[in-house]
């Protein structure tokens, strides 16, 4: 105990525990908790059933359905393609490799708004890759999964090729000195030691992907009970003045998304402790 308090009183560059702890706090109650708290004060003016009626209606729940299955489904294919692209940023060298690295973040530094009307002029029937496609992309929930793949893939890239660049080589060329296929050393020395890594990109691509709205609503159409996402139904409501009701659905998405959250960083805790106890 005498140990702890020296270790925690000693002098450091940054502020002592005490002052750090207090500045933390009030940062995180105004920037987080404060906003999150205002959400729930206005949904508790509700009864019981006017909240479930403001949160199921059908047009509400097919929204959720579009939102959060989109977003699963794009968060989903970014790590796959994720770990591909990390994969051939570390372990290859070729031409323009840096362009190719400072790609991967344009969708962090292009305008959400910008981006959607990029891909609804790429993807659209008249558009040039939408002509040469036999279906529709823009104005259908497929163009909204195409939005969110586009917007959710660096968050994978940038949270997988840290761990690769620090994966010991030496342990896959002592697989392979002992017979094991390529398939054999990425599934039982690579993956184990990056699947962490996924599993924060897929938590992080998962969470953009299901609050966003610029880029989304220009390539969905935002057709009621087809391609309206639950974001935009917010919006809606509050243009309507329904802040209780708008409160309601960001309560219902919130939840749902922490629960989800959870359990990703659970099994993320239980991945670090198998991979730990392996080793």
């Amino acid at each position: 105990m005498l140990l702890s308090r020296a270790l925690l009183k000693r002098h450091t560059v940054l502020p002592g525990f005490d002052l750090a702890l207090g500045l933390t706090l009030l940062y995180l109650s105004l920037i987080v908790l404060i906003p999150l708290s205002a959400a729930f004060l206005k949904t508790f003016t509700l009864t019981w059933s006017q909240f479930l009626e403001a949160t199921t209606t059908p047009r509400v729940l097919a929204s959720y359905r579009l939102s959060f299955g989109a977003s699963f489904l794009a968060a989903l294919l970014n790590v796959v393609f994720g770990l591909i692209v990390a994969w051939v940023l570390v372990r290859y060298r070729f031409p323009f490799k840096r362009v190719v690295d400072a790609m991967v973040d344009l969708p962090f530094a292009l305008p959400t708004a910008v981006a959607g009307i990029a891909l609804t002029a790429i993807w659209a029937q008249n558009g040039s890759l939408g002509q040469y496609l036999p279906f529709k992309v823009s104005y259908t929930p497929l163009g909204v999964w195409v939005a969110l793949v586009f917007i959710g893939l660096p968050f994978v890239v940038r949270t997988v090729q840290p761990v690769l660049e620090d994966v010991n080589r030496e342990l896959e060329e002592a697989a392979a000195t002992l017979g094991a296929s390529r398939l054999q050393t990425f599934s039982k020395v690579i993956f184990p030691i990056v699947a962490p890594a996924l599993l924060t990109g897929f938590a992080l691509a998962f969470a953009r992907a299901l609050g966003e709205y610029g880029s989304v609503i220009f390539i969905a159409g935002n057709m009621p009970m087809v391609s309206e996402i639950t974001p935009l139904l917010i919006i809606t409501k509050l243009e309507q003045y329904d802040y209780a009701g708008a409160t309601a659905i960001a309560v219902v998405m919130l939840l749902t998304s922490f629960a989800l959250l959870l359990l990703i960083n659970l099994l993320q805790a239980w991945a670090r402790r198998r991979q730990g106890g392996v080793a």
